[in-house]
């Protein structure tokens, strides 16, 4: 049961055209803006910074979004949005069962991460977590992969996705319609 209960139709006119603004194409509000909508100007204000996050504007690719964004919300043990996340983007992002179950069980090492840069963002990630910082090391080879501009969107976008993964977290947000969760993607046995 959730804590803070989201907002239930009929909303109220500017509910309702904040709403429009933010889900696609006329798509019912998820759970999460619903319960964000109890505060009206939070929500407006928060709009333009999540409409960054998820544009063309920001400098990591989609895959690239989907993995920060994935694990982060995995490693804060936020299924909710992990699950949004999985459910709307993750097959546009070419994310594989096999990655897909790895961002929450396993790590960067795995095999199915071919890529340097997509170990590099697992590593960010992983570091930003448990330190809220990133060593030396790790930064020279995040800085000779990505330029300042996709730095500075990784770390904001992690920062971004902590804060809503604690937000939907304590406030006990009941899994969207159709959304996984973190045990439909457990690693295949080999």
């Amino acid at each position: 049961m959730p804590r803070i209960t989201p907002l239930e139709p009929p909303y109220t006119d500017q509910a309702d055209a904040l709403f429009a603004r933010m889900m696609p194409g006329g798509a019912p509000p998820i759970g999460l803006f619903r319960m964000f909508a109890r505060n009206l100007p939070m929500t407006g204000a928060m709009h333009g910074w999540g409409r960054y996050e998820l544009g063309r504007q920001l400098t990591l690719t989609l895959r690239e979004r989907e993995i920060v964004i994935d694990r982060t919300c995995a490693r804060c043990g936020c299924a909710y949005e992990w699950g949004v996340h999985v459910m709307t983007y993750a097959e546009r992002a070419g994310l594989t069962h096999e990655q897909t179950a790895s961002l929450v069980h396993g790590g960067p090492a795995d095999a199915c991460w071919t890529s340097e840069r997509e170990r590099l963002l697992i590593l960010a990630v992983d570091a930003l977590h448990e330190r809220s910082d990133i060593h030396d090391a790790l930064w020279a080879r995040l800085a000779s992969a990505f330029d300042e501009l996709r730095l500075l969107d990784l770390l904001l976008l992690c920062g971004w996705y902590h804060a809503v993964s604690f937000a939907a977290r304590a406030a006990r947000l009941p899994h969207e319609p159709g959304a996984p969760d973190f045990a439909d993607f457990l690693p295949r046995s080999r």
